[in-house]
C-alpha cells in the first residue's frame, strides 16, 4: 500500500486559509444580511434566483439545483419563507408531482431592498483587498479549480 500524497505545508496553509475564508464570508454576510434587512443567508440564497427567474416563479427541484441544497433542506426554509410571506407554493401545470415556488411581492421586496447593501459588502469584504488585475487572474484560477472539479464530477459519472 502506498503511502498517500499528503499537502506540502504550504498547500495545507492555503487550504486552511480557504476553508476559514469560507466560514468567515458565510458569517460575515449572515449577519449584514440580518442587521439590514432581517433576512437570513437562506432566504437570500432562495430569494435572489427567484428573483432573477421570469414572473418570479421556477420550480421547487430547479431551485434546489440552483442552490445544490437537498430536498429536506429546501422544503423547510421555503415552508418558513410562506409564513413570512416571502414566498409561495404553487401546483406545476406541466407535472402535477411538481411544484412551483413563487417570489411574492414581498419577497420581491424584501430582495430589493436586501441586494445593494449586500453587494457593498460583498464588493468590500472580497474584491476590494484586490487590483482589477488581480480579481480577473483570481477569475482565472478559480475557472481552473471548477473546471478541474467538473471534470472529477464527470468522470465519477
Amino acid at each position: 500500500m502506498t503511502e498517500p500524497p499528503w499537502l506540502s505545508p504550504v498547500e495545507a496553509d492555503v487550504w486552511a486559509k480557504y476553508r476559514r475564508l469560507r466560514r468567515e464570508l458565510h458569517r460575515a454576510q449572515e449577519r449584514q444580511l440580518l442587521r439590514d434587512s432581517g433576512l437570513s443567508a437562506a432566504d437570500y440564497a432562495l430569494l435572489a434566483p427567484l428573483s432573477e427567474a421570469p414572473e418570479g416563479l421556477l420550480r421547487t427541484k430547479d431551485l434546489g439545483a440552483e442552490v445544490d441544497w437537498e430536498r429536506s433542506r429546501l422544503s423547510h426554509q421555503i415552508s418558513r419563507m410562506e409564513k413570512r410571506g416571502l414566498v409561495a407554493r404553487e401546483a406545476c401545470a406541466e407535472d402535477a408531482r411538481g411544484s412551483m415556488v413563487r417570489l411574492t411581492p414581498a419577497g420581491r421586496q424584501a430582495i430589493d431592498e436586501a441586494s445593494p447593501r449586500h453587494a457593498e459588502t460583498v464588493r468590500r469584504l472580497f474584491f476590494d483587498p484586490f487590483t482589477d488585475e488581480e480579481v480577473l487572474l483570481f477569475g482565472d484560477f478559480l475557472d481552473r479549480v471548477l473546471a478541474q472539479v467538473d471534470a472529477e464530477e464527470t468522470d465519477a459519472d
